[in-house]
């Protein structure tokens, strides 16, 4: 498999879209984001990238059905695809071991 570079925006929604498995589309995963991170994050940046880890093969999406308390509108629900659960399984494994080298004496302990 080629090496995979995410941006950090990138990993984290596609990060949240694997909690959040059939409930992953752009609301709820802008949601989750700012739940688990504090920090706010704007609809369309979202969306514009779920719309880029798509086309790059990370994740696929499908329409879910019309609802009445969406006046009608459908949602796009985001899964991942083999190449996104690969991906997340490279950069885990990056993240561990950089995370092992850190001498105990810089160990970010309480911060």
């Amino acid at each position: 498999m080629k090496r995979v570079y995410l941006g950090e925006f990138e990993e984290l929604v596609l990060l949240t879209t694997a909690i959040l498995q059939e409930e992953a589309y752009g609301v709820t995963i802008t949601q989750e984001i700012e739940e688990q991170t504090g920090r706010i994050v704007d609809f369309s940046t979202v969306h514009t990238t779920l719309k880029r880890l798509e086309e790059k093969g990370f994740l696929s999406s499908q329409m879910g059905g019309a609802t009445a308390e969406r006046g009608g509108r459908r949602k796009r629900f985001f899964s991942l695809t083999t190449t996104g659960v690969q991906a997340l399984h490279e950069i885990q494994q990056v993240r561990t071991r950089l995370w092992s080298q850190v001498p105990a004496t810089i160990q970010l302990k309480g911060i």
